[in-house]
């Protein structure tokens, strides 16, 4: 009797220690999504941010941006086409403490976007900024997944007419992300039918395209931010005219959980 009651205390013990470890497991995982958005303007008007950023803020305000996104401390992030790196150093203060970013670029980017870029690297505000040199459709190292979020601003529509597999590059984004992360995509408008054949000339393409191309890969629209929109915009000029309307969309996607 004796042996049989000190079981069953033992098992109850055991019981209420898995329980406490699940809820201690549970609160890390609460503790590590509930980390509150930042003051993405406070961030914006950071005294180190160089003149040519806060000009193209003039020109594509990232407030907005940054809260569509839900961009939060501690995240991982891929920034695909970085370029330059103004919007890898927009995600950057974004995810900080304790985030990281990816900054992707290809090994033939151009001279000058490379500079730009390498000179960013070394100032404090990159300090959690890995960049990453691989080639659109291959675009994640091997030892990264499990992804918060990918960014691919204005550059979508460049992989139409370049030489990548966009298919692979939509399948690989959607495997490096963790279940319920978010794919961020912003491009200039196109109009109605024009698909990708204005990739090249105009610097557009159709945002049902696009979504078609990412939902194939498996990715489900979860929003879409219309805060860059301009309906002043006609659609048949080279969206990098200085000066003129651009219609700009916005849409996030998300990995099924």
């Amino acid at each position: 009797m004796h042996a049989e009651n000190a079981r069953r205390l033992c098992v109850a013990l055991s019981l209420s220690v898995a329980a406490c470890v699940a809820g201690f497991a549970a609160g890390d995982v609460r503790a590590q999504t509930a980390q509150p958005a930042p003051d993405y303007a406070a961030l914006m008007a950071a005294p180190d941010r160089g003149d040519a950023d806060r000009q193209t803020d003039k020109r594509r305000d990232p407030v907005p941006f940054l809260a569509f996104a839900g961009a939060r401390p501690g995240m991982k992030v891929l920034d695909m086409a970085a370029g330059g790196g103004y919007s890898t150093e927009l995600m950057a203060r974004a995810v900080a403490p304790n985030g990281i970013v990816y900054g992707q670029n290809p090994a033939d980017l151009g001279d000058k976007l490379k500079a730009s870029f390498e000179a960013r690297l070394k100032t404090p505000a990159m300090k959690d900024v890995v960049a990453d040199i691989r080639p659109y459709d291959d675009p994640i190292p091997p030892d990264v997944h499990g992804l918060d979020m990918i960014t691919f601003l204005f550059f979508y529509h460049d992989t139409a007419y370049m030489n990548v597999d966009r298919a692979a590059m939509d399948r690989k984004m959607y495997a490096a992300l963790k279940p319920g992360g978010s794919l961020v995509i912003a491009d200039h408008a196109a109009l109605p039918g024009q698909g990708t054949s204005v990739g090249k000339t105009l610097h557009r393409i159709e945002e049902n395209t696009l979504r078609q191309e990412v939902e194939a890969a498996g990715f489900k629209r979860v929003g879409e931010g219309n805060f860059w929109r301009n309906p002043a915009d006609t659609h048949d000029f080279p969206s990098y005219k200085r000066d003129m309307p651009v219609d700009n969309f916005v849409l996030k996607f998300q990995k099924p959980r």
